[in-house]
């Protein structure tokens, strides 16, 4: 199914901080609901999540991907947290054909991990358009995960909102005992400088994260959290504005940043779900 121009769908980047924003309503969860409130109704959503990072590419290709529950520690209401949303096998496959020659395993195994239904549950709180995850592969540079975000670019014309869900800035070993501890001056500046390259687009700043010595070192100690945002970035279309839906910090050092581009111009003002 082909949308005119004016119905691409947006791409969002969804800061997601702790898992235990899925059972919040907090500033960064009304963003989230506003941002899955506004978009047009999605055909299908695909997510690229920080905790999908694997060794090669896959793409979920089952028809009922489970509810995983990849963390510990937490209260047992979080595990009790089910998002039941179909998988659609046939956007796998238009995944992988758009990937190609890159080889993508179509797996049956995986499901929805924390990174995508913590988010999606507070914006598609109903559960039933259909989700298929795209891992990456750890082994490769930030430019590749880059350039693969601009090769799913024809799914935005085909109804198909994709979503990527990390942190900017993620240091575990660094966290603060109070969720409200004043950020890091490093942590502020990495998040600027990313804010300002965003909304500018200069995506190669974005690619070259690692050229910003120790406040990057710092805020991206592993780079999973932050390889959802270059497949957002690479997804932006030129002259496309970027919208920050929220930004702050939880415990000092991670970073809530959620930026969404081809959004509804009156997006801010939306209440209603789909």
């Amino acid at each position: 199914m082909s949308m005119d121009g004016e119905a691409r769908m947006p791409v969002i980047f969804f800061g997601h901080g702790s898992p235990m924003n899925t059972l919040a309503r907090n500033q960064y969860t009304e963003a989230w609901r506003k941002l899955g409130a506004a978009v047009p109704k999605p055909k299908a959503i695909l997510a690229i999540s920080a905790h999908w990072f694997t060794k090669g590419t896959a793409v979920t290709a089952m028809a009922k991907p489970r509810t995983i529950h990849d963390f510990g520690g937490f209260p047992q209401a979080l595990f009790d947290i089910q998002y039941p949303a179909p998988g659609d096998p046939a956007l796998a496959e238009r995944v992988r054909g758009l990937l190609a020659p890159l080889p993508v395993a179509m797996d049956e195994s995986w499901g929805l991990d924390h990174g995508t239904w913590s988010v999606l549950v507070h914006a598609f709180p109903e559960a039933d358009t259909p989700v298929v995850q795209l891992s990456m592969d750890a082994g490769k540079p930030a430019a590749f995960h880059y350039e693969l975000g601009r090769r799913l670019a024809p799914l935005r014309a085909e109804g198909v909102l994709i979503i990527g869900s990390g942190n900017v800035v993620h240091n575990l070993t660094l966290m603060q005992g109070r969720e409200d501890a004043p950020a890091y001056a490093w942590a502020r500046r990495f998040n600027e400088q990313v804010r300002a390259a965003l909304a500018s687009g200069r995506h190669q700043t974005l690619v070259d994260f690692e050229q910003r010595g120790e406040d990057a070192r710092l805020s991206v100690p592993t780079p999973e959290h932050y390889l959802p945002l270059l497949y957002v970035a690479g997804l932006q279309q030129e002259g496309e504005t970027i919208d920050f839906a929220v930004d702050g910090y939880e415990a000092g050092s991670l970073g809530m940043l959620s930026a969404a581009a081809g959004m509804p111009a009156d997006w801010r003002n939306a209440t209603g779900a789909h």
